[in-house]
């Protein structure tokens, strides 16, 4: 009886001490304050690394290092710290998130439970991972599909979105960084946006899939591929459309197609639109790569200003650019503004603070949603 009760004790024992090492990271109050906190007790320096937005020093108190920030906007956020000059991620916060191949920790700052990036008691759509054929490629490939909620129980058709990611990225990134799916679950439950199909295909034409997701599993993501902006890609792109209109319920007509992309994404979507001005009655262009970068092996970018004189006497709904005042791509944005000026082809444009990062294309992806279909 005597050993049974040491046993025992020595399980409760172990289990409080298991118990007091897992504390919640970070702490978020009802005020919108975050706090952080890291015990590094030989440290000289901490900083808190949040996406590219801030770089802080944390201050000690005892054996940790603590920070509490207020009057961050809503958002997700990625972070990590800095200890003496060497990364460490918060051992206390199992949210996680990769960037090409950069790992940091991440939360959600949703302070008055209306942030559009946040899950909310609201109805949900499904996300698919699928492979399709690619005949001009010569392989199957993934991508990721949203779909809006309802569609199994329905019978309607729906208008779709493409929506493509930037150099680094594949299929997984508009989800996983970019919330594409709580953001729509969250527009379409409040009506401002109309339920759509998102398609996220990978732009990556050398590659079937995300890292890990092919029979090579120790494939490692990078930030440059072969083929990514050549004209490759977009030649294939009929390959997806039509497998995505085989295989779902889409309403198959240009006013019921829109596409959209960031940075390189946004190089694609403005070619495949140049090119295709049939197909798309809305095209978004978030902080897009603009000049060619194929040398002249493609077709795809030849003549692209008769292009667009073509596409916009078509006269798509709905032509929308954003970029941050301090992307490094805003020169020759602001260059292609020009060209569409000298034109006189309307679109819609919309400026951010900030620079080339995932807070400005979570917005402009809010933003764009809620003009399209209407």
């Amino acid at each position: 009886m005597k050993s049974r009760l040491c046993f025992l004790f020595m399980i409760v024992t172990v289990a409080l001490s298991l118990n007091a090492q897992f504390t919640n990271s970070p702490v978020i109050g009802k005020d919108g304050s975050v706090s952080f906190s890291i015990s590094a007790p030989g440290a000289d320096t901490v900083r808190l690394i949040i996406d590219s937005r801030m770089d802080t020093l944390m201050q000690r108190q005892g054996d940790k290092w603590k920070l509490t920030l207020n009057n961050l906007e809503p958002d997700l956020y990625m972070y990590h710290f800095i200890v003496d000059g060497m990364k460490v991620l918060d051992n206390d916060n199992a949210h996680v998130l990769r960037d090409v191949k950069n790992v940091m920790n991440t939360f959600v700052l949703d302070p008055q439970a209306d942030c559009p990036m946040a899950v909310h008691d609201v109805p949900h759509g499904e996300v698919r991972a699928v492979w399709y054929d690619s005949p001009t490629l010569g392989m199957k490939r993934r991508m990721m599909i949203y779909l809006p909620p309802g569609y199994e129980l329905s019978r309607q058709k729906y208008p779709v979105f493409y929506l493509l990611h930037g150099s680094g990225g594949d299929e997984t990134v508009w989800l996983e960084q970019g919330r594409t799916a709580q953001i729509l679950d969250n527009l379409i439950a409040t009506g401002n946006a109309e339920p759509m199909i998102v398609v996220m295909p990978n732009g990556n034409i050398d590659e079937q899939a995300a890292a890990g997701m092919t029979p090579d599993n120790n494939v490692q993501p990078t930030f440059a591929h072969k083929h990514w902006m050549d004209g490759t890609f977009e030649e294939s792109f009929k390959d997806i459309m039509t497998w995505v209109e085989n295989n779902y319920r889409i309403r198959a007509a240009k006013r019921y197609r829109a596409i959209a992309g960031l940075s390189m994404g946004g190089y694609h979507s403005l070619y495949i639109s140049a090119n295709q001005p049939e197909d798309f009655a809305y095209v978004g262009l978030f902080s897009p790569a603009i000049s060619r970068m194929d040398q002249g092996k493609s077709k795809i970018y030849d003549d692209l200003e008769a292009k667009l004189l073509t596409q916009f006497k078509q006269r798509p709904k709905v032509y929308w650019m954003g970029i941050g005042e301090k992307d490094f791509l805003y020169k020759d944005n602001a260059e292609f503004r020009k060209l569409l000026d000298k034109n006189h082809l309307r679109y819609t444009y919309h400026e951010s603070g900030a620079g080339h990062e995932w807070a400005n294309w979570r917005d402009y992806l809010v933003i764009f949603t809620q003009l399209l279909f209407k």
